[in-house]
Parts: structure tokens; sequence; C-alpha cells
């Protein structure tokens, strides 16, 4: 009996295992199958494609289509430009939407259809702040800098030097003069 238990088990085990890299491989197999990779960076809209074949010095024409519009001839056509392993063509000044991407080769065939949302600009926030290299020291004076005992000896030193004078200046002061 738990022969077979482990023996169901174990087969279930392998049975999963086995349809896992082909559940993961339909993934990425659905998104090549429309043969064009969109991004959007800002307002500027791109497309890249590696579909085409050059014939009679086109690559194709790639069209961005938003959502009132139905068939190519309608959206705004560029032309694909690049080297036989991929070809590219871009789109500035784009509102943000959501549009369609449509990549016709220089054969007639469609390499593929896409849509993409572009989104509204971020107006970046500037904020000027001044703050010290190290902050504020906490104590007596809040000075940024430690100075040594000697440089604290010479201060003590003339403050006791004008506490005396200043004691000198007043009691001399207080006396009456004689003539």
């Amino acid at each position: 009996m738990r022969t077979s238990r482990f023996l169901i088990r174990s087969g279930l085990t392998v049975a999963a295992a086995a349809t896992l890299p082909l559940t993961l491989a339909s993934g990425p197999a659905a998104a090549r199958a429309s043969g064009i990779s969109v991004s959007t960076t800002g307002s500027t809209a791109s497309v890249v494609t590696s579909a085409c074949t050059q014939s009679n010095g086109s690559w194709g024409t790639a069209a961005l289509l938003s959502s009132g519009q139905g068939s190519f001839s309608q959206g705004r056509q560029v032309a694909l430009s690049g080297t036989a392993s991929s070809q590219s063509a871009a789109w500035s000044g784009v509102s943000p939407g959501t549009y369609t991407v449509v990549v016709m080769c220089s054969s007639g065939a469609t390499a593929g259809t896409q849509s993409v949302i572009v989104s509204a600009p971020s107006i970046p926030t500037i904020s000027a702040t001044a703050s010290p290299s190290r902050g504020v020291m906490g104590g007596l004076g809040g000075t940024a800098r430690d100075y040594g005992p000697v440089t604290m000896g010479v201060g003590g030193a003339l403050v006791g030097a004008g506490v005396i004078g200043a004691a000198w200046f007043l009691r001399s002061r207080s006396k009456p003069h004689r003539f």
C-alpha cells in the first residue's frame, strides 16, 4: 500500500514537472507571436521589430493609432529604419492616452500589433534646502568645530583679563579725584 502511494505521488510530481516548462514557454511565445516590442518614455513611443526584410530600399512602415482610428492609413505613420537584425520607428510629442501600434513590412505582411499606454509626464519638484555639512554640535557655544585645550586656555585668559580690567576701571571711577 505504501509503495503504490509513493509511486502515484512521484508520478504526479513528474507529470507536473514535465508540464511546467511547456506552461512557462507558452507565455513568452504568445508575446513573441506579435513580432514587435513597443515602449514609451515620457511623450515618446517607439517600436522595435526584427520581422521585416528590406524590399526596394524600404523596411516597412509603423503606424500609431489612437482609440478613434480603425485602419492603418488613419494613424501617424513613420518609416522603419535599421538593419537586417532590428528595425525601429519612434513618435515624439504623443499625448497621454491608449494607442495601438501596427507594423507593416514592405512585403505587405503585418509584423505585429500591440497596445501601449502613454502617461502624462511627471513634473519634477525642485526644493532647495541648506544644511551644515556636519550639523550643529550641542553644548557650550553650539559650534561645529571642537577646539583644543590651548585655545580654551587662551580664551579663558582673555576673558579673565577683561574682567580684571573692567573691575579696575570701575573702582577708579568711584573714588573722587582731588586736585
